[in-house]
This record gives structure tokens, sequence and C-alpha cells, in this order.
């Protein structure tokens, strides 16, 4: 399905999962919302700190019913997720450190920044914990989730 003139900027959901989606912030907004502040250390720019809202990525992601097996319950840690940016900005991360059952981390698509509506941007990344802020991705064009077979040869 192609987003259509009002859902963009819209992100791209894909890779291994059944439901692979075009969502706006829209229709992030209108998924269950966190809310959280963020401080990290911007090299060129020096301190940062942030308020922002949105839905959990794990959530999102799990709307896309990513491929795992069912039965294996650690069969998801082999997976992982590409984030890409609108200004060419990547990111990897591993699906274990953004699920309740591992790591934990609470990595937010952001909708709004300092009570600033993102939809005319799109989504952002927010990987709270991060010292200096680099897997913070603005303008998020991309999710992909795959599995990570081919780093085991």
């Amino acid at each position: 399905m192609q987003p259509t003139s009002t859902d963009l900027p819209a992100m791209a959901l894909s890779g291994e999962v059944r439901v692979p989606a075009w969502l706006s912030v829209a229709a992030l907004r209108s998924m269950p919302q966190r809310e959280m502040t963020v401080s990290f250390e911007c090299r060129t720019s020096g301190p940062r700190r942030h308020y922002f809202t949105g839905p959990l990525l794990i959530d999102v992601l799990q709307a896309a019913q990513p491929l795992f097996d069912p039965g294996e319950r650690k069969d998801r840690l082999r997976f992982l997720i590409a984030v890409r940016g609108r200004d060419g900005h990547r990111a990897v991360l591993s699906w274990g450190e953004i699920d309740p059952e591992f790591g934990n981390t609470a990595a937010l698509l952001a909708v709004s920044m300092d009570c600033r509506a993102l939809d005319e941007q799109g989504p952002h990344l927010v990987m709270p914990g991060d010292r200096c802020g680099a897997r913070h991705i603005s303008q998020v064009t991309d999710l992909g989730v795959h599995a990570g077979d081919r780093l085991w040869g």
C-alpha cells in the first residue's frame, strides 16, 4: 500500500513482517502514547534536553507481526531493526534491546518534540539512555525488521 498525499510524510515499515505498512505521524498518534524527557550530550552543540511523546517502537513493530517462530521464545533475539532518516542517518538496533523480556529499552517513535507536533517532519526515533544521542534519528522514513541469519554464515 502506497501512502496518500494526506499521509505524507509517511514511514515505511517492512522486512520480515506479516503486515508491512506506511505509517504517518497521525497513524502513530492513534497508538498508545508514552511521554519522556531525554538528555544527551551533542558533540557539536553541547548538552540537549527534549520532551517527547509517541508510541513505543516495540508496539509499532509488534503491530506489524514480525515473523518469529512462535514455538521458540528466544527466536526474536536474532532479529535486527534498521532505521533510516530522511537525511540518510541510519542505525541498527537489536530486537532484544527493546523487548520488555530482555533489554527493555523504552525506544520511542516520537510524534511530538517539546510539545510541537512532528506531522510535517515525520517521526523521530528516540533512544533514552544514549549518552550522545547518535541513535536519535529525525524524520524516520524507513523501519525494517530483519533476521540476522546472514551474520552467522
